[in-house]
């Protein structure tokens, strides 16, 4: 039954690759010890997958802290809240539109630098990873890998995310008064039932951050999941097939 379960779970995490068969079969051959091998255990299964999420937390990071990581990323760059496009509005009609890009291109910064302190938060959930951790991410959903390091790391990141973004947010003008004209506006929206804008700007550009950096994280999972042939550490090789 161990080594049933052993060749279902490496299909699984094979089966968009285009070489299906030989990589089943392959996998088949290691567990069983056939073709001369010595057979795959739990722990190189979970450690071959650990690899795989550390290098994909790596390049995330790597790409979310670049310069431009953020402020140039359609996916993920932090914008005024959408709730808040009267208020951008208003500051583009009163002649503030080169405040309102320098505004915008600061929450992004302070995202890109932020970003930094997440590798090593990421490694230590993914060097925590159990067992059946990590044969829950394998059996489960495309995104089973992200939804494991958001559920362990939020917290973590929130704290360390929110001081780096604080200390950006202070250097622009326009942050000193997000808060009451966040407050004013949703004094006014009371009236109107307009969504409220959450006046703690440096709790939303640390979510938004953290968020776009699991966006990143679930496209290193998907490229993961459907290009194994890609991997390319001795390791890997014996975990997916090659």
């Amino acid at each position: 039954m161990k080594n049933l379960l052993l060749i279902s779970l490496l299909a699984l995490s094979a089966s968009c690759s285009a070489q299906f068969p030989k990589v089943l079969k392959d996998a088949a051959d290691k567990v069983t010890g056939g073709s001369g091998s010595s057979g795959l255990t739990n722990e190189d299964v979970i450690a071959g997958l650990k690899e795989a999420l550390g290098k994909g937390a790596e390049q995330s990071v790597l790409k979310g802290s670049a310069l431009d990581g953020f402020w140039k990323n359609d996916r993920i760059r932090i914008p005024f809240p959408a709730e808040a496009e009267k208020m951008k509005t208003t500051l583009n009609n009163i002649g503030m539109s080169a405040q309102v890009a320098e505004f915008e291109m600061t929450m992004n910064r302070a995202a890109e630098e932020a970003a930094k302190e997440a590798l090593a938060v990421l490694k230590d959930a993914v060097t925590g990873m159990s067992v059946g951790d990590g044969f829950a991410i394998l059996k489960g959903g495309d995104n089973a890998a992200t939804n494991y390091l958001t559920e362990k790391t939020t917290a973590t990141l929130t704290e360390r995310f929110r001081p780096i973004v604080a200390k950006a947010t202070q250097k622009v003008a326009l942050a000193s008064y997000w808060t009451p004209l966040a407050n004013g506006y949703n004094k006014a929206g009371m009236l109107t039932g307009a969504k409220a804008v959450d006046p703690d700007l440096d709790a939303y550009v640390t979510k938004k951050a953290i968020e776009g950096l699991f966006v990143l994280i679930a496209e290193e999972e998907a490229r993961i999941r459907k290009d194994p042939l890609a991997r390319t550490t001795d390791l890997l090789k014996r975990v997916f097939g090659s």
